[in-house]
């Protein structure tokens, strides 16, 4: 990692959007760390992957630590992984709705925090959370989905406003559908239908997320904290 590198760790690394991220800001020069529940399929040059479980907050403490050892700071944190439900609220099974609140609010609550406890040291950080276009939609068949995504766009109102006094920005991206794991099963009238509801009807791609996290990591961009930005013309 170049010296004065930038230090950008990514959760939900391993494959899909936070893949595309991970090599999206290598190639800007970042120092990339990530973190999923399992190994990399192709390691990335350049890359530091850690095995971690979101959910666990000793894991989410070490993996957060590993990287403050290495390189002594962070200064973008990006909360990438999540995991969806969709089926008809009735048919949900408890287990299905710990999971989701568990990876999506509770994850994304416990890096916020440990990341900003570094951020802090230096008086600057990034923090990128990640909500959906599920939430402004009211997205039928999605009601755990959507009400941990809702969670996370309180959270990241609530956090900016705490860590806004330590210099450390906190926003959140809610994307369309993009052609990820986490649409594929999902059956094509049901995506046709979101699209037709978008200003910009077409599936979302890695570009589209990757540009408006990158605005809000930007050095440029101290002055933008606690907004949400749904891709698509959704509102």
């Amino acid at each position: 990692m170049p010296e004065g590198a930038p230090v950008t760790l990514i959760t939900g690394s391993r494959k899909g959007i936070g893949r595309f991220l991970a090599e999206y800001f290598l190639e800007k020069g970042h120092g990339v760390y990530g973190c999923s529940r399992q190994p990399m399929n192709a390691p990335l040059a350049g890359y530091t992957h850690i095995e971690a479980d979101v959910t666990d907050e000793s894991q989410v403490r070490a993996v957060v630590s590993a990287v403050r050892k290495a390189t002594g700071r962070i200064d973008n944190l990006i909360n990438n992984a999540g995991i969806a439900s969709m089926n008809h609220s009735m048919l949900t099974p408890f287990s299905t709705v710990n999971s989701v609140l568990q990876t999506n609010v509770v994850g994304t609550f416990l890096f916020c925090r440990e990341a900003a406890k570094v951020m802090q040291m230096a008086r600057y950080g990034r923090i990128v959370n990640f909500s959906s276009v599920a939430v402004p939609l009211r997205l039928e068949g999605e009601a755990a989905y959507a009400a941990s995504k809702a969670a996370v766009g309180t959270l990241t109102e609530v956090l900016a406003r705490e860590y806004g006094p330590l210099g450390i920005t906190v926003n959140a991206v809610g994307p369309t559908p993009v052609e990820t794991d986490l649409i594929r099963s999902v059956p094509k009238d049901k995506i046709d239908g979101i699209v037709a509801q978008q200003a910009v009807q077409r599936l979302g791609t890695f570009e589209d997320v990757a540009n408006v996290v990158d605005f809000f990591v930007s050095p440029a961009s101290g002055f933008v904290t606690g907004q949400t930005i749904y891709l698509g013309g959704v509102a």
